[in-house]
């Protein structure tokens, strides 16, 4: 349910950019959040895979008032003790070198790929800056990271777009060869699993051969973890899988929980091309942002990542084989479930039964926090299979 007033609000004042579930949320708790009439859900999206350690989580909010009680801002022209921090702690966790923080996966994927159009620049020259994504892949909002986006879909209206991309085909490695015979590529960008696009792990043999590539042709990789990483697929970040070695990393969504937060990570190669002057933020790195994301980044832990990979093997067992399900995709508590129904039915009778699920294409989408009950999860579980019953 949802408030006359707040829904009048909406109608009157508020861009019309959103299709939006008919809930208003008002509080929550942990994996449970409460709309204004009192009712409970079970949240198996946590903010499309922000909240980490869902609502109202006590570590993460002492943590965050504590730095709103120093300072709640302070401009990147002085240093800050939690940017700081957040920067050594990402550095450690992911094996990379530097980190260079802005306030959201778009911006992050926008240094990216100034980065990468830089590098190259600075050690080849002018007319080679193509970057090379993959059909069906989804890299923000902004006109250049729309332009990176493989997805038809989004391309609508914008016109004209930033050029210098170039789609392939996912797991299609002889495309790529043939793209990079025009010498003028200084990158690949993908995600290890497509989110947006529907939940879809790339091939192992494909991730290995590529990045085998790239550092053959000094192309730079660059891996997109804005929904997959930050624990959320069982490893800290998803290339971690697969023992890959990216150039630049991208990060959002989770980083924060819950807070705005993008952070975009270099290698040794890639560490000093972003010099004085060719990058900034205004609330990059904001202190209360950084106090919330070392929260989180320190709370993902061997322990936790085994609990996940544990959740993960469960959803899997209740739903092979259950009936109105056609398959389970993706890694971790990172899984779409392809349904008989319409999946925008499966998740509206869920909804109407206390369990919130989101879209992913045309699968049903989950994205829980990482600490989900397991109790929680059984309910959220089974109200799925019912929902899914032809």
């Amino acid at each position: 349910m949802i408030n006359k007033d707040l829904l009048e609000q909406y109608d009157k004042y508020l861009a019309k950019t959103y299709n939006r579930f008919m809930l208003g949320i008002v509080k929550g708790k942990k994996d449970l959040v409460y709309d204004s009439n009192g009712k409970e859900y079970i949240d198996m999206n946590s903010g499309i895979a922000v909240n980490t350690f869902g609502i109202n989580d006590e570590s993460w909010k002492e943590a965050v008032i504590s730095q709103l009680n120093k300072v709640q801002h302070t401009s990147n022209l002085y240093y800050s003790e939690p940017q700081g921090q957040l920067a050594q702690l990402l550095c450690e966790k992911s094996h990379m070198k530097r980190v260079f923080f802005s306030n959201s996966g778009a911006e992050a994927n926008e240094c990216a790929i100034k980065t990468a159009r830089k590098y190259s620049h600075d050690k080849y020259g002018k007319n080679r800056h193509v970057i090379i994504s993959l059909v069906n892949s989804f890299h923000g909002r902004t006109i250049t990271t729309l332009s990176a986006t493989g997805q038809d879909v989004f391309h609508k209206d914008f016109d004209p777009f930033t050029p210098g991309f170039v789609y392939v085909e996912a797991n299609n490695l002889e495309a790529i060869k043939e793209v990079i015979k025009s010498k003028e590529v200084c990158g690949i960008l993908l995600e290890v699993i497509q989110g947006e696009g529907g939940v879809i792990p790339l091939d192992e043999h494909y991730l290995q051969d590529l990045s085998y590539l790239c550092k053959e042709e000094d192309i730079l990789l660059i891996i997109d973890e804005i929904q997959t990483g930050i624990g959320r697929s069982g490893k800290f970040l998803s290339y971690m899988h697969h023992n890959l070695k990216p150039d630049i990393v991208t990060c959002a969504k989770g980083l924060g929980g819950g807070l705005p937060i993008g952070a975009t990570l270099f290698n040794k190669k890639t560490e000093d091309v972003l010099d004085p002057g060719s990058h900034g933020s205004t609330f990059g790195g904001n202190p209360i942002s950084c106090a919330g994301a070392i929260n989180v980044v320190e709370r993902i832990d061997n322990i936790l990542l085994e609990e996940v990979k544990i959740k993960e093997n469960y959803i899997r067992e209740q739903l092979t084989d259950s009936t109105g399900i056609k398959s389970v995709s993706g890694k971790g508590l990172m899984l779409a479930v392809e349904t008989t129904k319409p999946a925008s039915e499966v998740i509206a009778k869920c909804m109407e039964k206390g369990v919130l699920f989101i879209l992913a294409k045309d699968k049903v989408r989950m994205l829980p926090p990482l600490d989900i009950s397991l109790n929680n999860l059984k309910i959220a579980i089974d109200t799925l299979k019912e929902a899914c019953k032809v």
